[in-house]
């Protein structure tokens, strides 16, 4: 197998971990994402629902998960249906689960093909005091498109319009942003199969080179080591194009002098790792360069230094900026006078520094968790201070992943080169 996936007593573990937390005679319901179309007879590749990765561990299409605690048949309280495979679907599509398989990938005991769904959840739905819908619920989601979930939800709300229905996702957060160690295990090796990369680029890099060349060392490092590629679209921003926030065209050459933002990360079994680094194209830091990035790593420390269970995100960010708005008046790029005048729904720091400090990381690589609650021992999470400075066209992110353990974090990327000396060294090799 090119990767391993999460044993069936993990999902099974998480799908009894939900239900107890459903109330008493609710009955879930998940779907499978589409595969969505290009044009003409092309399609997208396909990638599955994450709460339905966490739940079963099925990635394939025309997935649907009932959840039923209450149901009075115990056969019947976790129900699996699959795309019915056969000879034909094979050939032309490549294999597919079979009941079989399906049963030793998720744990559930109970699988049917997707096109008994309709009659049998008729039966069982009469049941079901309510019915808890599963939706996309993450505080930056931008849906343009019917997702099939909404599509099945707005079916089902239709059919059967004097049931109770509410929302899953609030019981998914909370499971999902606590990682067990079957999770953390994957991360690891996400970090590590990102390291290799991030160590294999540090030798190619020089002048001339294209920011898609950088782009494609790392897609090769991701995939020989097992990987399905990257995490997200990487970021490889060479010179001004470092100051862009989401820059991921990558169509430009690499210029002596100039620094190169690279945002990547790589994903294993599903789960994900998220590093940023920025490092010079010609291999040394120019003098306001290293000023400017040691900066930043003293930011990141500090960050990585508060953070810990009960920690609200809100008072860490504000701590955090803080800290940035010190290393802003010390690089001469605030004025201390006029920091202590500013106008606080405008806070000047925010000229040099626009985005978030932290995000969660597990399955999403902007992870679900519960909103306007306190860091806890388990989470998973980025830390990634920058200072954009486009008058100069320098542009720095340093960004590796934590743990939160129960007296503060475990940096999972501990090994992945960030002192300017270690690097320069490296790129001299």
């Amino acid at each position: 197998m090119r990767f391993e996936c999460l044993s069936s007593e993990f999902f099974s573990g998480n799908r009894s971990r939900l239900m107890e937390a459903m109330p008493e005679g609710a009955m879930a319901l998940l779907h499978s994402n589409d595969v969505m179309p290009t044009s003409a007879d092309g399609v997208m590749p396909f990638v599955q629902d994450s709460d339905m990765i966490y739940l079963s561990g099925i990635d394939q299409e025309e997935t649907v998960l009932l959840l039923y605690p209450s149901a009075p048949d115990p056969k019947q309280r976790e129900i699996l249906f699959v795309r019915r495979t056969d000879e034909h679907l094979a050939i032309w599509e490549g294999e597919k689960f079979t009941k079989e398989a399906a049963t030793l990938r998720s744990g559930v005991q109970n699988v049917q093909w997707t096109e008994n769904f309709d009659g049998l959840f008729g039966q069982l739905v009469v049941q079901a005091d309510e019915v808890l819908l599963n939706s996309n619920e993450h505080a930056r989601a931008a849906c343009g498109v019917e997702t099939r979930a909404m599509r099945l939800n707005r079916e089902c709300q239709a059919k059967y319009p004097l049931h109770r229905y509410g929302r899953l996702a609030p019981l998914l957060h909370v499971l999902r942003a606590v990682k067990q160690e079957e999770e953390v295990q994957a991360i690891r090796r996400a970090c590590a199969i990102t390291e290799a990369g991030f160590r294999r680029v540090l030798g190619m890099m020089a002048p001339g080179v294209g920011e898609w060349e950088v782009e494609a060392e790392y897609t090769h490092e991701f995939l020989k080591s097992g990987s399905r590629g990257h995490a997200y679209s990487p970021i490889v921003g060479g010179g001004k194009n470092a100051c862009v926030l989401h820059y991921v065209s990558n169509h430009e050459r690499l210029q002596a002098g100039d620094l190169v933002l690279m945002d990547v990360g790589a994903e294993c079994s599903h789960w994900n790792a998220d590093m940023t680094r920025t490092v010079p194209v010609s291999g040394k830091y120019t003098e306001r360069q290293a000023e400017v990035y040691n900066a930043v790593l003293e930011v990141m420390r500090y960050a990585a230094s508060i953070v810990k269970p009960g920690v609200m995100p809100k008072e860490y960010t504000q701590l955090v900026l803080e800290k940035v708005q010190q290393a802003l008046i010390g690089l001469g790029l605030i004025d201390a006078a006029e920091a202590a005048d500013q106008d606080d729904s405008k806070p000047l720091v925010r000229r040099y520094f626009m985005h978030g400090v932290s995000h969660h990381l597990g399955l999403d690589v902007h992870d679900v968790a519960p909103s306007n609650e306190a860091f806890a021992e388990g989470h998973v999470i980025t830390i990634e201070p920058g200072i954009y400075i486009r008058e100069e066209n320098i542009g720095i992110r340093i960004e590796n992943n934590y743990r939160i353990t129960a007296d503060g974090v475990e940096d999972l990327m501990a090994t992945i080169p960030v002192e300017i000396e270690e690097i320069e060294r490296l790129m001299a090799r």
